[in-house]
């Protein structure tokens, strides 16, 4: 059913439209803010489950003409309810000569779609891209693939209300008449891997997430192995990191034993992940560690990466060609990036300038006039520094910077990171401390997630080899917090305190944490559509732990 979403996204542009996406885990209000700042005509649902939300807040659209629901039948009857076929009808008296009129009229400079940004920091902002922001910018995409046409395979599986998806799924897919598979509505949740066993891309983006869940599945597997099937894998694992990062340097030198464990462990690999004939694995859209970095390079799998915004139309730097671990890239073809204000050391505020960015936000000038300069130079609010090679690197985000009361400014990224490669029992790591003493941190512990994308109670394989490596016997997430667990909170006090060793000044140290009862997620609102961390909403949601861990520290003072 996904390419009746296409279908409706074209249908909408060739109509002089403009298509916009609500993600499917928004709420109703949620929906409402999207379908009431785009003015809807008309909106297109899946199933009876998202025309719920609308009719709870329809009253509230005045502009909306239409629901055309275009999965199952309609549970109740109404003038502006549709299926997809009774939608489809009303066109079939418009002769062709109308359509292709309006088709003709299309100009580049004009709107061509709506992209919401997540919300991670305020309202959604309506992304404004014209025709040729989209056009250019696949084009570009096309020539820097090398993609074959007719060729290439691709596999979708980000929603369409996300710049991604759109670019490669839509504009970038169609330019070099690439096949899209579609992957299950469940992908995000476990089902992804199915689907690229079955149809194997010649091209993959995942988002980091994706590339940790496949990592965190694939250590639970060989944790189970036997000792001479882990002697082989980490055998090949060795060589494969220092063949990876020999070609990474353009040294290309092969050592010896690399066929041996091509053929015993990196093809099997690459087959059993359906990625045997994928040319180029892409990850891109939020951070990603260089641990999951480097395990993929130990299997022979570079994961290249992309960087870029919505209001950059989707990429803006690549890695396809060259690369550096932990880098996004060099500047692509035809753009232009410039750091504004850098520091000592290089870090400077990222700035793109390009016909891939965007006209601005829908009836935002104020927050448009934020970001655009009067010279076209678009302000991403991110920090990076350049190489010697021009790879540029993120160093922080300037809206993420947490400025003690002290006046220092503390980049989170990093040292959460740290957290969670030290301690492979925790699963999300989010930094606090802006505007107080000192800095603290929320903790959650890796657990199963349900078919719903729900996190549940039950510890995961990787924290479960955790705890019977410190001899507890804990299964739960509450059993360990319940207990306050003296094994596992030891371990990871001693893990905070090698990485508050590595500091680089005693304000970057964090000098208190919590474990919080139940992992991010999506559904619980800890995290956007793609996997990013919705920080002030997590410390609303927190607020009392939070205080309570400056409480208690304010009282031993």
């Amino acid at each position: 059913m996904c390419h009746l979403k296409k279908y409706s996204f074209l249908n909408c542009l060739s109509l002089r439209g403009l298509a916009a996406g609500i993600y499917t885990t928004n709420s109703p209000e949620a929906c409402q803010y999207v379908a009431a700042n785009c003015e809807a005509n008309v909106l297109v649902v899946e199933n009876q489950k998202q025309l719920d939300k609308i009719l709870q807040v329809k009253d509230h659209l005045p502009h909306l003409r239409a629901i055309v629901q275009y999965k199952g039948e309609l549970q109740q009857k109404a003038p502006f309810l549709y299926t997809w076929e009774e939608f489809m009808k009303l066109g079939e008296d418009v002769p062709d000569e109308q359509l292709n009129a309006v088709i003709d009229s299309l100009r580049p400079n004009e709107c061509c779609t709506l992209i919401y940004t997540s919300g991670t920091t305020g309202n959604p902002k309506g992304v404004m891209l014209s025709h040729d922001n989209i056009t250019w910018t696949a084009h570009v995409g096309c020539t820097i693939l090398k993609a074959k046409g007719g060729e290439e395979i691709l596999v979708s599986y980000l929603p369409l209300s996300h710049v991604a998806a759109q670019m490669i799924d839509i504009w970038v897919c169609m330019g070099f008449a690439g096949t899209i598979y579609f992957a299950e509505p469940d992908a995000l949740k476990g089902s992804l891997v199915n689907t690229l066993k079955e149809v194997r891309p010649t091209c993959f983006l995942g988002v980091p997430r994706v590339w940790e869940k496949i990592e965190e599945k694939m250590k639970a597997v060989g944790a189970k192995a036997s000792p001479m099937k882990k002697r082989v894998a980490g055998f090949a694992k060795s060589i494969g990191l220092q063949y990876n990062y020999s070609v990474m340097n353009g040294q290309n030198q092969v050592p010896w034993g690399f066929m041996l464990a091509n053929n015993l462990v990196f093809k099997k690999v690459r087959a059993a992940l359906g990625l045997d004939r994928c040319r180029i694995c892409c990850t891109g859209a939020a951070p990603i560690t260089k641990d999951t970095l480097d395990y993929f390079m130990s299997l022979n799998i570079p994961l290249k990466e992309l960087y870029g915004m919505s209001e950059s139309s989707g990429p803006h730097t690549i890695s396809i060609d060259e690369y550096r671990v932990t880098s996004c890239g060099k500047v692509m073809i035809g753009c232009k990036i410039k750091l504004v204000n850098p520091d000592a050391d290089g870090n400077g505020e990222i700035c793109f300038w390009g016909r891939n960015i965007f006209m601005g936000y829908l009836n935002m000038p104020d927050k448009t006039a934020e970001v655009l300069d009067e010279d076209g130079w678009l302000h991403t609010g991110d920090l990076g520094r350049y190489d010697e090679q021009d790879f540029l690197y993120i160093t922080g985000r300037i809206k993420e910077l947490i400025i003690t009361a002290g006046g220092e400014n503390i980049p989170p990224v990093p040292i959460e990171d740290a957290v969670k490669s030290e301690l492979p029992i925790i699963s999300n790591a989010m930094l606090i401390g802006d505007k107080l003493k000192f800095l603290s941190m929320l903790l959650t512990l890796k657990c199963v997630v349900d078919d719903n994308g729900e996190p549940t109670d039950e510890l995961n394989q990787e924290a479960l080899e955790f705890c019977r490596q410190h001899s507890v016997k804990a299964t739960k997430v509450s059993e360990i917090i319940a207990n306050k667990e003296p094994a596992i909170y030891s371990a990871i006090q001693a893990g905070i305190e090698r990485v508050n060793a590595r500091s680089t000044s005693n304000a970057q140290k964090v000098q208190k944490w919590v474990i919080v009862e139940q992992d991010f997620s999506v559904t619980g609102g800890e995290l956007g559509p793609t996997m990013k961390l919705r920080r002030p909403i997590v410390v609303k949601m927190y607020q009392e732990k939070i205080n309570e861990m400056y409480a208690v520290a304010a009282g031993k003072q």
